[in-house]
């Protein structure tokens, strides 16, 4: 069996890990774009009694944030391939009161409609990265936007993910990072391809785009390069991009710059984000 194959099968497709330190990191990636993500949400005007879907929700954090802002005579609906994190997204969401949101399992790379009523907002987070077919899986997600209503997109460009001045350190994990998501059929660009995208599927230019970043000392942003990095370790070590024990030696080396460099501006990647309002 490939390399190739070994990662794929072990993932179910998904370059990052199923496990709960994944899972944790994505409720705190989450958390960090929660601003980025409000400011979007506004400007669409989601609002009371809305109907929404997130496709690729995830941990169900912008659930949440959807669910606060379609009450209770709105809804809101998460597909994700990943059926125990949806359903655990679900339970944390029904525990905070919004009775609202349901989930389904649901695999958005097969060639099919998107199930259900279409909706007043088709929302997607990070999930067009990791996607093959990026066009086609488009074409569904705007096939299920309600006349009037909006289809919004935000995704990675991981091009800016840099210390400066730079560290060896942080320029491997790029190396291993970058290389790992690609092997995978990863699109690790794809943010700012989002307008030619959305043309390519008939879409036709999004009406407003959005950059938001994130500067922080490198002893906070260590948490991120260490979390992705782990995460997407598997997959690095199938595709023969690094192995257990330059893997450790990263660590240590990244824990050594950490306390000789707390303070060194580290930059995560940009999210973008665009979106298409519907004709009624």
């Amino acid at each position: 069996m490939t390399g190739s194959a070994t990662a794929n099968q072990a993932h179910g497709g998904y370059a990052l890990a199923r496990a709960p330190e994944e899972y944790e990191r994505l409720r705190a990636q989450a958390r960090v774009w929660e601003s980025a993500t409000t400011r979007v949400l506004d400007d669409v005007g989601l609002a009371a009694g809305h109907s929404c879907l997130d496709a690729g929700c995830g941990p169900g954090e912008t659930m949440r944030l959807m669910a606060e802002r379609v009450g209770p005579s709105g809804s809101v609906r998460g597909l994700d391939a990943d059926a125990p994190l949806g359903e655990a997204a679900i339970a944390m969401l029904h525990a905070y009161g919004h009775r609202q949101c349901r989930f389904e399992h649901a695999d958005l790379t097969a060639h099919s409609p998107i199930s259900g009523p279409q909706c007043d907002l088709v929302y997607a987070r990070l999930l067009l990265y990791h996607l093959p077919d990026r066009v086609a899986v488009l074409r569904r997600l705007w096939d299920a936007v309600a006349p009037g209503g909006h289809l919004v997109i935000q995704d990675y460009d991981v091009r800016t993910v840099a210390v400066v001045p730079a560290l060896e350190t942080i320029e491997e994990f790029k190396r291993v990072v970058v290389a790992a998501f690609t092997a995978a059929g990863c699109d690790v660009y794809v943010g700012s391809r989002l307008p030619e995208l959305f043309a390519q599927a008939g879409i036709g230019a999004p009406d407003g785009t959005d950059v938001t970043g994130k500067l922080e000392p490198l002893a906070d942003a260590q948490r991120f390069f260490r979390g992705v990095y782990s995460g997407v370790l598997s997959t690095a070590i199938a595709h023969g991009l690094t192995t257990e024990e330059r893997a450790a030696a990263w660590q240590s080396e990244i824990g050594r710059d950490v306390v000789s460099y707390p303070d060194r501006p580290a930059l995560w990647p940009l999210l973008i984000g665009a979106w298409k309002r519907k004709p009624e």
